[in-house]
């Protein structure tokens, strides 16, 4: 398969880790990761300086988000993705499924509306514009778990196992908007999961276990097919350049390998998240319930033991 029109060699070397991380950036994702740390190191200087604090974790994992997504699309990893399956799969895993978890940690949504200014009576700024995106019906359908399943699980086997996947890595810009839409097929995916950003879909923690991991079978068994194949599957990968002295069958197992990988990585991730989250919950809700309790000399406690004594009485 010709890849000149992404402005590639064909006569790539052997794949080393050195090789793959030097820097060759995608000017899209290149302008799109500067642009996103300037955005977000803004918003954080905006509410220092208005005498607000911004915890640093989320700001080191949004950074970390940023970085993995520069990681994938800025080195020649992108280069060796366009003719090794396994390379290309690593992209895919990566900028899917661990770049939107660090940047969902991040909250940039709660930053942008803590960080935008209101607008005055009678009129729409950005935050005003995106709070009611955030309460529109599009994006109570679009982060709903009858929509986010299922659209994951298209994006590999409606993707890699249909003609799709290969007329989109035949111009860079087909190339560009796939890895676009892994990226915003993870955030859409975890977003509501995550539950550190405002949405319209907020289960409880529970729930949002149950839907972390209805997906992640389905990105085993796809790793497993392409482990289980007898012959190459996907024609973009069917003859990689003899200069990189690889065999398209191996090289494709190990596209598997690293999917099934994948499948079990992130999910231990969000699962310690969310474990977390839910203990910060419980944590908060007892402090209220404290509080309370010493504003109303625990009124509630003092009526559940009248009700026992009542009880108590009538069976005398």
């Amino acid at each position: 398969m010709d890849h000149s029109g992404h402005g590639m060699t064909m006569d790539l070397p052997p794949f080393t880790l050195s090789r793959a991380l030097e820097f060759s950036p995608d000017l899209f994702f290149l302008i799109g990761c500067v642009l996103a740390l300037v955005l977000y190191g803004g918003g954080v200087l905006r509410l220092r300086r208005r005498g607000d604090s911004w915890p640093v974790g989320r700001t080191v994992a949004f950074v970390l988000g940023v970085l993995t997504v520069a990681l994938v699309m800025c080195t020649k990893l992108n280069d060796y993705g366009m003719v090794m399956f396994s390379v290309h799969m690593v992209q895919h895993m990566i900028i899917s499924m661990v770049s939107p978890i660090l940047l969902l940690l991040g909250a940039p949504v709660t930053l942008a509306l803590r960080a935008l200014p209101v607008a005055g009576r009678g009129r729409k700024g950005p935050r005003e514009l995106l709070l009611a995106l955030l309460h529109s019906r599009y994006v109570r359908i679009v982060t709903h778990p009858a929509f986010t399943i299922p659209l994951f699980i298209a994006s590999l086997y409606g993707l890699y196992f249909t003609p799709l996947f290969d007329f989109l890595m035949e111009s860079k810009t087909g190339h560009i908007a796939m890895m676009v839409h892994f990226l915003a097929v993870g955030l859409v995916f975890f977003w509501p999961i995550m539950g550190v950003d405002p949405g319209p879909h907020r289960p409880g923690y529970v729930m949002r276990m149950l839907e972390l991991f209805a997906g992640m079978p389905f990105h085993a068994f796809f790793g497993i097919a392409l482990m289980m194949a007898s012959e190459p599957m996907v024609d973009a990968y069917r003859t990689p350049p003899a200069s990189l002295g690889i065999d398209a069958l191996s090289d494709q197992n190990a596209a598997g390998g690293i999917a099934w990988a994948f499948s079990e990585i992130p999910s231990v991730l969000v699962l310690i998240a969310l474990v977390f989250q839910w203990y910060r919950s419980e944590q908060r809700q007892a402090k209220r319930s404290d509080r309370a309790a010493d504003r109303d000399g625990d009124k509630e406690l003092a009526a559940y033991n009248a009700y026992l004594a009542s009880l108590q009485a009538r069976g005398q």
